[in-house]
């Protein structure tokens, strides 16, 4: 069983795009994609340079639109009837929402123009940030970040929890981290997944009111919880509420385990997922489609046939 995974906010590198777009194909959907969020997705992804596409306005659209046009590439011939599941991360639920036939592509990337909007809109009333914490005691850590009013915003399995709230206490939970963790600040504008990203729910749940979600065509798991959804309007539902809880991904990957995976392929921007997954499903082949050079391989283990 081959599950297809898509890559959240903080995959994007500067040009990262520019080996896709030598392609004619891949540069006129790429170029089609921009107009439907409203943004240059070309230059953003080929000549903008670091501190630009980190702007979660433009970070959220031109990560989602990479996965797609990974996706056409990738299940084109009849090959999405090879894929066992899909699943994405933060943002990525978007991408794996078009993957599994719940969200058309101007849909997807009308929600996901949005999404980066309210976000960004909802970090700028308060100063807000989010550390990784890579190893330590999970229960000594999760009553640290309670007495500091901070928050868990992704449990990204392997050890590494993504923690977020006040810069303040971000930085005093660098010494009052659990023995043997490491706490990494990251370059992200806000407390994404907390209640810091509250304002942004109720925006895009009126945004969410004007899409026409199908239920999915392939099984699709969700961040809330690691499980299953069967039906199109209830994964919109949770992906509005999203932005504002914490992303279990640990729990995909333990439902991965659980359903007998047997490959992972991870769309672009990609590599940070099959990472995880190197620790958290060990010896499960993985490919990570960061150019279409990488498509033959994706597509082998997915087929099961040489390209």
């Amino acid at each position: 069983m081959i599950v297809i995974v898509c890559p959240g906010q903080g995959s994007q590198t500067p040009g990262f795009l520019e080996p896709w777009v030598a392609e004619t194909a891949f540069r006129e959907h790429l170029e089609a994609l921009g107009d439907t969020a409203g943004l240059d997705l070309l230059a953003h992804g080929t000549t903008s340079d670091a501190d630009t596409i980190r702007d979660t306005k433009i970070a959220q659209p031109l990560i989602v639109a990479a996965g797609l046009l990974t996706l056409t590439a990738l299940l084109a011939d009849g090959r999405r009837s090879r894929v066992g599941g899909v699943a994405g991360h933060s943002v990525g639920e978007i991408t794996a929402a078009a993957a599994s036939g719940i969200l058309g592509e101007p849909d997807a990337m009308t929600f996901v123009r949005e999404r980066g909007l309210a976000m960004a809109d909802a970090a700028a009333l308060a100063p807000s940030g989010m550390s990784a914490v890579v190893g330590g005691d999970e229960t000594e850590l999760l009553a640290t970040l309670s007495r500091l009013g901070l928050e868990p915003a992704n449990f990204n399995g392997g050890g590494q929890i993504v923690v977020a709230g006040e810069l303040g206490a971000l930085e005093k939970l660098k010494d009052l981290a659990p023995r043997g963790a490491r706490v990494i600040p990251l370059q992200v504008a806000g407390a994404f997944h907390t209640q810091y990203m509250t304002p942004a729910v109720e925006h895009l749940r009126e945004v969410a009111s004007r899409l026409t979600p199908a239920d999915p065509t392939i099984p699709i798991w969700t961040n809330r919880d690691g499980g299953t959804v069967d039906s199109g309007p209830e994964f919109v539902d949770l992906l509005v509420g999203q932005v504002s809880s914490p992303v279990r991904w640990d729990r995909c990957m333990q439902s991965f385990h659980d359903a007998g995976v047997t490959g992972i392929i991870e769309v672009s921007p990609a590599g940070a997922l099959t990472g995880l997954a190197k620790r958290g499903l060990k010896g499960v082949p993985a490919v990570a489609v960061k150019t279409p050079d990488d498509l033959p391989a994706a597509i082998e283990l997915l087929t099961g046939s040489p390209v």
